[in-house]
């Protein structure tokens, strides 16, 4: 089978569809990116670059988004021509939807089913936006709907798309929910799994540049970028009740100082600078780690006494379900993307992310309570091996592809919407 995977960053949500495809005779897996990552390879799996065409048009402020899409799409068309004549003609295509790349898909090959990968509809009146209870102005309300625009194409062009989650599915219009089935990427449960005694004693962590002298209980906190989405704000103004009631607790704060989906700060400005400045907490006792390599990370989660993870009503992070695999005690945010999976009492619990006083407590009293919390820790881990197990959502993925080449350019009928949990 001939496929061609495209997402803007490599290999992102496709790790385990591409790593699976390259290891089958016979196959001829072609992953188009504008991020190669040159220090990561997939056996069986050829790297295309592309790039977007031209520079930004100066245009209508509101069409700014758009006309960055379109050169991504055209970007990605002139690879694919180029990939044709080459003789390249895939038999599926399967892509990330939202920059913009997989726009003109079906101009270089209007015969090749394609698979979208749908992660958020954006909607002006979406829990989402409405989460900061902020005033929006009509253009940035038209600005919100607007960031659909590319995805609208996809939703129309694609053979069928797939959401990781019930919730992020939910958010997209109802016309076209039917094409969308819900199927995780998948959690690698054996590799994201507990220490083979339980907890991971915190003196064997043995972390670069982090001195856990002392340290008896380990709170965690992980995410791609320190931001306000990711409830980085509430975390961190906790830690002073935390630390307090704690004398051997120490935090242990993962990710990069950046912002990947919240309002950006002026220039020289982030979110950990400007809570580091209004917090007070001991410093000796609260880690930044940066972003760390799988290994490092997974000993992390492994060692944790508890794991805080807070979202907005938006899409949910492989961190949060990648701690549940490793047993941790998680407290996480009572919003909609994490009801989904966890349940109060019973594999983790809830806390309220607005309020740091909050938090502080629930993750007080689990530090107080651990061995009666041990049934939660065993309720993750049961959770994720049931429903987000990698064993059982990429065949789901795998199937989709299959069907979609075999049927070709005839009429294709869309799996029932969800995996079964």
């Amino acid at each position: 089978m001939r496929i061609l995977i495209t997402h803007n960053n490599f290999p992102a949500q496709f790790r385990h569809i591409a790593e699976h495809l390259g290891r089958v005779p016979g196959n001829t897996i072609v992953f188009a990116t504008k991020t190669p990552r040159e220090e990561w390879t997939i056996p069986g799996v050829t790297k295309a670059v592309f790039a977007p065409m031209g520079e930004p048009s100066k245009t209508h402020p509101l069409a700014g988004g758009f006309d960055d899409a379109v050169r991504h799409g055209a970007g990605l068309l002139q690879l694919c021509l180029g990939l044709k004549k080459q003789g390249f003609v895939p038999d599926v295509i399967l892509g990330h939807s939202g920059w913009g790349q997989t726009l003109f898909l079906r101009d270089a090959y209007p015969d090749t089913p394609f698979i979208g990968y749908f992660e958020w509809y954006y909607a002006a009146d979406s829990p989402e936006t409405a989460f900061d209870a902020r005033a929006r102005t009509e253009a940035e309300k038209a600005a919100i709907r607007l960031r659909n625009t590319a995805i609208l194409h996809d939703l129309a062009s694609c053979r069928a798309g797939v959401a990781p989650t019930a919730w992020q599915r939910s958010q997209f219009p109802t016309e076209f929910q039917p094409k969308i089935i819900q199927a995780h990427d998948g959690i690698n449960t054996v590799y994201f799994s507990p220490a083979d005694d339980g907890l991971l004693p915190i003196d064997q962590l043995d972390l670069p540049g982090t001195d856990l002298t002392g340290a008896t209980e380990l709170v965690t906190y992980c995410s791609r970028g320190l931001e306000p989405y990711r409830g980085f704000p509430q975390f961190y103004e906790a830690l002073p009740a935390i630390l307090d009631a704690r004398p051997g607790c120490h935090a242990l704060i993962v990710g990069e100082d950046r912002v990947c989906y919240s309002p950006r700060l002026p220039e020289g400005q982030s979110y950990k600078s400007l809570l580091q400045e209004k917090v007070a907490v001991d410093q000796s006792r609260v880690h930044f780690t940066g972003p760390l390599p799988y290994g490092w990370y997974k000993r992390v989660l492994q060692a944790s006494s508890v794991h805080v993870y807070l979202t907005w009503p938006f899409v949910l992070s492989w961190s949060f379900l990648e701690a549940m695999s490793c047993g941790a005690l998680v407290v996480g945010s009572d919003t909609e993307p994490v009801r989904e999976v966890l349940r109060h009492g019973e594999n983790g619990l809830l806390t309220d992310f607005r309020s740091p006083s909050r938090i502080a407590r629930t993750v007080i009293e689990a530090l107080t309570r651990q061995r009666e919390m041990l049934p939660l820790r065993a309720g993750a881990r049961r959770t994720i091996l049931d429903r987000y197990c990698l064993s059982k959502c990429l065949p789901v993925h795998l199937g989709l592809l299959a069907q979609a080449a075999k049927d070709g350019p005839a009429r294709f009928a869309t799996p029932a919407h969800s995996v079964a949990n």
